[in-house]
């Protein structure tokens, strides 16, 4: 073999070895672990219609909703079907980190003040993790400023104004169109009227969403409260409606049996019956403005 021969035959050999070895190189990066997906846009809001979803504002978001009840459809012309009266409730809620919220807020129905705190353990994702489902907390703290008339009670109220509301949320997000979620509750009232009623009343919920077009999907919302817990007055409450989204802003449009827009109101004092044609008109409006982007 002579001299130039044997060069080039090196070359081939040495040119092989470095191709290989960035093909080697290349396999190595192409097996990365896997990026981590998360669920996104389950509901188009932090609310489904009266209650919470298992969606959270964004760390440094402010999200300030009005909310609109009016009288009921059976009230005839004579009260224009229910727009004659209204109620409001306008809430102000907080993205603090990707996990945490809080809000506060004011109804004019029983002149409720509120705040909560919602928290959220899991978030549905696939990836270098699967977990299937996401797990939220919610505690809300409801305080009524309604004055009272009745003089036999008024010491009690004085320093039994109060009601908490623990939830879990269980949601997940099956399809890009189709979202569920289940919310066992607790409400506890430190007055009520009669022995009969508990102080602790057990609710459990569920919610849903399908997705009709890019900017338009339906809700419809369902408490059940358990059995021999409230007065025979009370019902349970049902809403239905749809999310309109307009670029800012979410308008959610909706029927609801409940006046009440805080928990422990739409959960435990709803009195309104559908098939009797007790069913409120009303509406959502929800605007976020971003206060802060976090970094990175």
């Amino acid at each position: 073999m002579t001299f130039h021969n044997l060069l080039f035959s090196c070359v081939l050999i040495a040119s092989s070895m470095v191709l290989n070895a960035q093909e080697s190189m290349l396999d190595l990066l192409s097996d990365d672990e896997p990026t981590v997906e998360y669920a996104t846009a389950g509901f188009k809001t932090t609310r489904i219609i009266n209650g919470h979803s298992f969606e959270m504002n964004s760390e440094g978001v402010l999200d300030f909703k009005i909310s609109h009840r009016f009288g009921r459809l059976n009230g005839g012309a004579y009260e224009l079907f229910g727009l004659d009266a209204a109620s409001i409730r306008i809430g102000f809620d907080y993205g603090v980190t990707p996990w945490l919220n809080v809000g506060v807020g004011r109804s004019s129905v029983g002149k409720m003040y509120d705040g909560f705190v919602k928290m959220k353990f899991l978030r549905q994702q696939t990836g270098k993790k699967n977990i299937p489902i996401s797990i939220l907390w919610v505690s809300d703290l409801a305080v009524s400023s309604l004055r009272n008339t009745n003089s036999e009670i008024e010491p009690y109220l004085k320093s039994h104004r109060l009601f908490y509301t623990h939830q879990l949320i269980f949601g997940r997000k099956f399809t890009e169109g189709i979202s569920v979620q289940f919310m066992p509750s607790i409400v506890h009232r430190n007055f009520v009227m009669t022995r009969a009623e508990s102080s602790d009343v057990f609710v459990l919920g569920v919610g849903g969403r399908v997705k009709l077009s890019k900017r338009v999907a339906l809700n419809v919302e369902y408490y059940y409260t358990l059995p021999n817990q409230l007065d025979p007055r009370y019902t349970n409450s049902l809403s239905i409606g749809f999310d309109i989204e307009t670029g800012g802003h979410v308008f959610q449009l909706h029927f609801t049996n409940s006046t009440g827009m805080v928990e422990n109101a739409f959960m435990t004092e709803t009195t309104g019956d559908w098939l009797k044609g007790d069913i409120h008109f009303g509406f959502n409006v929800s605007r976020v403005f971003t206060l802060y982007s976090p970094k990175g």
